[in-house]
């Protein structure tokens, strides 16, 4: 079988549930920067932010116009936030803001049955486990740790680090210079047919398609050559873990 395992993280490792544009959300965001002397209604904070993550699209579109799907890092977007209103935004400061603001937006957080019992499997073979993820370090990081994900991956990429995003192939040759990984030896497990199906395709790597409540509606051809429809987590081990 197959020699390195790269899985997506929401929707295949972890089940989330979030809601970043709930006005309870902004009210509190408000408030927490007034606390650290930004002042803003909740709706300008609301409006600043859309339009700083907007100009931070555009300055990584200016800098790579070879990437397709392009990402930020979110920090500068919170960081902006301060500095405009003159308050001077330390590292602390700004990580702080970052965590808040996701544990405000998530609605319910855990891991999917089975996924311990997986990756334990795969290291019990011998296999190399990676993550190839669509996410903030600044969000991914602590949830990584808060499950204990983080002792299994042999190599971990992020998109806000790269700021290139999946299905854009930059993003998987990213991962695969970086940890000398053979297309021949690898397959890509996700739950989105165009992220990480498509663009497991398109860059030349197999993959396992496992459809959950958050997987995008499949509207195209499913290109993958292993596919578990029901969400279940085992089926996984059966299907590409050779025991």
């Amino acid at each position: 079988m197959y020699k390195n395992y790269i899985f997506d993280l929401y929707g295949t490792l972890i089940d989330i549930n979030t809601d970043e544009w709930s006005a309870k959300l902004w009210k509190s965001l408000q408030i927490l920067y007034a606390y650290h002397g930004a002042q803003y209604t909740p709706q300008e904070i609301k409006r600043e932010y859309g339009r700083l993550v907007d100009r931070e699209k555009e300055a990584v579109r200016r800098r790579h116009p070879e990437y397709t799907v392009i990402d930020v890092k979110i920090e500068k977007v919170f960081k902006a936030l301060f500095t405009q209103k003159g308050v001077r935004a330390t590292k602390s400061r700004v990580d702080f803001i970052a965590e808040a603001f996701r544990c405000y937006s998530t609605k319910y957080i855990k891991l999917y049955d089975g996924v311990q019992d997986l990756l334990d499997t795969l290291k019990a073979h011998g296999k190399k486990i990676y993550l190839l993820s669509n996410a903030q370090r600044v969000f991914t990081e602590n949830e990584l740790n808060m499950f204990g994900l983080d002792r299994y991956f042999d190599g971990v990429c992020i998109s806000s680090d790269e700021e290139c995003s999946k299905p854009d192939a930059h993003y998987y040759q990213t991962l695969f210079d970086r940890y000398g990984l053979k297309k021949e030896e690898s397959i890509m497990i996700g739950n989105d047919y165009i992220s990480d199906i498509g663009g497991a395709a398109d860059f030349g790597i197999d993959s396992l398609y496992i459809h959950q409540s958050i997987s995008p509606e499949i509207k195209g051809e499913l290109r993958s050559q292993y596919t578990v429809m029901d969400g279940d987590v085992y089926k996984i081990k059966k299907l590409i873990v050779k025991e």
